[in-house]
């Protein structure tokens, strides 16, 4: 009877561990999607103008990966001993990562490099295109069902987010030429593009480790995963910054920030922690879940970071944010109801089953 009862508490608790998991990557990824956006917007605001600087720090924060990697190899090797393996990922993983990695650090860079040139709220319309080139993508790349449910929270957020921009007056920022501007709204929507690219492809990681790398694809082998993606991508972000000279521009930056120097100093810190928390959060909700629930609340959290420019950054807020925050809440709400509809089909469904097979 013992034996029995840790049989059926064996599932329960993967359930548990599992919707734990759910729980601190999208709490990870809220917080670097309203943060991350937050802190780069300050810096600008307040005397930083360095593309290649605000690019480096969204993927700066790798670093404070090692630390679980080596927990996770230091377990395997008191379990295993000396035969554990220093990764879990299989070879074809780490260069797929490798080459994820640098189309990240681009991305980082055009996004950066785009909204130098162009208003707010133009770039949160722009920003919100991701969510339908992840659905694009994510049905092309991993056959993602569409259900009726995600198909109108997709629109809610969308239409959430176009909002954002009835307000632009059509001016250009200041000191931006036009052709700087359309620069900027290509660039922008291009990484938009490339971003809603990213995401279904490192699904489409996953899957292929599963497959055929031999090893289940557990937590532990998706923070590797994004550590190379995180290294390969600064890696890419710092020879920019090399070239362009920024290392040596940093402590002069620094003496003419608006908030002062130590200040300038603390934004760059917990930028780089927070836009890690926003990739790590993002890559743990794909293994998780899926890749349109990623892209989905990455779209949500568009008009609560101009809700946190408000309150943080006192700018202006207009009507059409808080319609844009009711569309992006509906929208959330509606893909959480279809998920729970789904999954209470497929319980009964399951149930139905085992009823029928019962004796």
């Amino acid at each position: 009877m013992d034996v029995e009862a840790r049989k059926d508490a064996a599932p329960a608790r993967g359930k548990a561990v599992r919707r734990l998991l759910v729980a601190l990557n999208c709490g990870m990824l809220a917080l670097g999607a309203v943060g991350g956006p937050l802190l780069s917007r300050l810096y600008f605001s307040k005397g930083g103008h360095r593309q290649w600087l605000s690019a480096w720090l969204e993927t700066a924060g790798w670093p404070l990966l090692l630390l679980p990697v080596a927990a996770s190899y230091a377990a395997r090797r008191a379990r295993d001993g000396r035969g554990a393996p220093a990764l879990l990922a299989p070879p074809r993983i780490l260069l797929a990562a490798a080459g994820l990695g640098v189309a990240t650090g681009v991305d980082d860079f055009i996004y950066a490099y785009g909204l130098s040139y162009l208003p707010v709220s133009t770039s949160a319309i722009l920003i919100a295109t991701q969510l339908a080139f992840t659905v694009l993508f994510a049905f092309l790349v991993v056959r993602q069902r569409l259900s009726a449910a995600t198909v109108n929270a997709v629109a809610l957020l969308t239409v959430g987010a176009v909002v954002l921009g009835l307000h632009v007056s059509g001016d250009r920022p200041r000191g931006v030429t036009r052709g700087q501007y359309w620069l900027g709204f290509a660039l922008t929507l291009g990484a938009a593009a490339l971003y809603g690219l990213v995401l279904p492809l490192v699904e489409l990681a996953y899957r292929r480790a599963a497959a055929g790398g031999g090893r289940a694809v557990t937590y532990a082998l998706v923070i590797e995963v994004q550590l190379v993606m995180g290294f390969f991508a600064t890696a890419f972000c710092t020879v920019g910054m090399i070239v362009n000279k920024d290392f040596q521009a940093i402590p002069r930056e620094a003496k003419n920030f608006e908030l002062g120097e130590a200040r300038y100093y603390t934004v760059l810190v917990w930028a780089a922690v927070l836009w890690q928390f926003f990739f790590l959060g993002a890559v743990g909700v794909i293994f998780c879940v899926h890749t349109l629930l990623a892209g989905i609340l990455i779209a949500v959290f568009i008009p609560v970071t101009e809700v946190a420019s408000v309150i943080f950054l006192h700018e202006k807020f207009s009507s059409e944010k808080g319609v844009a925050l009711v569309l992006s809440l509906w929208g959330l709400a509606s893909y959480s109801y279809g998920e729970w509809s789904e999954a209470r089909a497929k319980k009964k469904t399951a149930e139905a089953a085992a009823e029928a097979q019962a004796p």
